[in-house]
């Protein structure tokens, strides 16, 4: 077998990152707001339907500083957010920081453990409607998450509530 060397010249190492640090490409400032990341772990709706994961990722990016109603004198504002499927309504404080929420989506794709969980309890029947709920709180690690369920037999209903487990209330 034959061996391959390269050998790399010091002018042409020097050359090279010379001609890398001349080329800087000037990015926009990019600003990070831990609340933001609280709220969207506190949600955790990886599983949910897009959108779910689309008005809630509206309401954590939300700027209140760039709103037109924005007015240094108040000292919270409440934001709603509505999309056909659900609705948020968000508080946020003079600074902009997310401090709750009060979530709602109708008919939406249901996870799995809930899915899971009706149909292992509840066999013969079906979701006919399903709400959604989501209350987020800045001081709590977790958002409150609950399911309120109709279920359909035939001609008869029956309405169920399940939380985020796939625990029936």
């Amino acid at each position: 077998m034959k061996k391959l060397k390269f050998v790399l010249m010091p002018a042409m190492l020097i050359a090279g990152l010379a001609t890398r640090s001349a080329a800087q490409i000037n990015l926009p400032e990019v600003r990070i707001i831990v609340s933001t990341y609280k709220y969207l772990n506190a949600a955790d709706n990886r599983e949910m339907a897009q959108p779910v994961r689309m008005l809630e990722r509206k309401a954590a990016v939300y700027d209140v500083k760039k709103s037109e109603y924005y007015d240094d004198d108040y000292d919270g504002y409440y934001i709603s957010f509505y999309i056909p499927d659900g609705e948020i309504l968000a508080a946020y404080d003079k600074d902009g920081k997310l401090l709750r929420t009060a979530e709602k989506f109708k008919n939406t794709k249901l996870p799995a453990v809930i899915r899971d969980a009706v149909m292992q309890r509840f066999p013969n029947w079906t979701i006919a409607q399903d709400i959604y709920q989501v209350h987020y709180y800045d001081h709590k690690e977790k958002a409150d998450k609950t399911f309120k369920l109709l279920l359909q037999n035939g001609d008869k209903r029956m309405k169920v509530k399940l939380n985020e487990e796939g625990k029936f209330i």
